[in-house]
């Protein structure tokens, strides 16, 4: 029988890619949602039968769910509370607590392997230096104190330090984190796309989004990957080298390729000119320091085994995604719904 993966944040931007990776891999997924979103979840994936089961939990810090990680081969922890949807001292909450609590539970079930999503906003730091050694500075008093952006770089921080103390305590568990960029690309075949406009739902394709409006803003920050590609390290970790072997499995993700604001609209307005007249036109900002990240492939590809040449093109990450996102605009917009470029995040 394959292996039985349960899943946290299963109706995510990347929870979504990542469950239907796993069962196109031929595992048996157990995916955690909440009311709604695990609701929608057992009807859109009624079509895969036993291959998965849909749990509901309501709070991942607190609740209790033995229950759910009966025969469970390895657990992907991927819930966290989005950017600007909650305060920072709930955010900070839940991202330890919800680490903590299913570490502790699953440890509890018998599980062995963990694989954890933080993110790059746990490395950041004013060196501009991100490898895996690499921590952000940021205090929690700091992160209480910060806006929504920081905050949630912070709460990664504090949820992944607690996740690598507690794996220093329990050495006979295998845990690996993968600390992905900002995501971009495609939402995935079963992800909730409201009827009406919601932009917590675009996650950080809002910066996508807002380049459809000629009053939108462009993205401070291009250094990006794929959510294919980040849905695909998950699954690859499941299959990774044993810690003994490869030293701590902390794994920086980060496209190899990258544009300055400038040839993102240019490059969209060549290829899909029927969306030219709804494009931002606001002028040019300063180019941004840094659209590529200067990291160690090498160590992808040892830990994940994922090859630079596996990962999305620029090209190809800017037209799934912006085709994807001008088909909600236009279905909203048939709904009769009044269309705004989403708010402007704060650094």
């Amino acid at each position: 029988m394959s292996e039985l993966i349960f899943v946290t944040g299963a109706s995510g931007f990347i929870g979504s890619h990542l469950v239907e990776q796993l069962l196109e891999k031929g595992y048996r997924v157990r995916a955690a949602a909440r009311g709604a979103k695990a609701d929608h979840m057992k009807s859109s994936y009624a079509s895969f039968g036993d291959r998965i089961e849909i749990v509901k939990i309501v709070d991942i810090g607190t609740d209790k769910f033995p229950e759910a990680l009966v025969g469970v081969d390895a657990i992907i922890h991927t819930a966290c509370p989005l950017a600007g949807r909650e305060e920072p001292a709930k955010v900070l909450a839940t991202a330890v607590d919800g680490t903590m609590n299913v570490l502790v539970q699953g440890e509890q079930a018998g599980v062995r392997r963990f694989v954890v999503t933080s993110s790059i906003g746990a490395i950041l730091n004013d060196k501009f230096s991100f490898t895996h050694e690499d921590w952000n500075p940021i205090t929690r008093e700091e992160t209480l104190k910060a806006n929504h952006v920081v905050a949630y770089s912070g709460a990664k921080k504090f949820a992944e330090v607690a996740l690598w103390e507690w794996a220093e305590k329990h050495p006979h568990v295998d845990v690996t984190s993968l600390t992905p960029s900002m995501c971009f690309g495609p939402f995935a075949a079963h992800y909730a796309v409201p009827p009406a406009p919601d932009f917590a739902v675009l996650a950080s394709n809002s910066f996508y989004y807002a380049l459809l409006f000629p009053d939108g803003f462009y993205p401070f920050w291009l250094l990006h990957i794929d959510v294919r590609d980040v849905a695909r390290a998950h699954v690859c970790a499941l299959s990774s080298p044993p810690t003994a072997e490869v030293g701590r499995k902390r794994v920086v993700l980060s496209s190899p390729y990258g544009w300055q604001a400038e040839q993102l609209v240019a490059y969209i307005a060549e290829q899909r000119p029927e969306l030219k007249s709804r494009l931002l036109t606001a002028p040019l900002p300063p180019p941004l320091p840094l659209v590529v990240l200067p990291m160690d492939f090498g160590r992808v590809e040892k830990i994940l085994g994922m090859k630079v040449t596996d990962f999305h093109t620029m090209e190809a990450t800017t037209l799934d995604t912006i085709d994807n996102l001008a088909k909600i605009q236009d279905q909203w917009r048939a709904a009769g719904h009044t269309l705004a470029p989403p708010p402007e995040f704060e650094l």
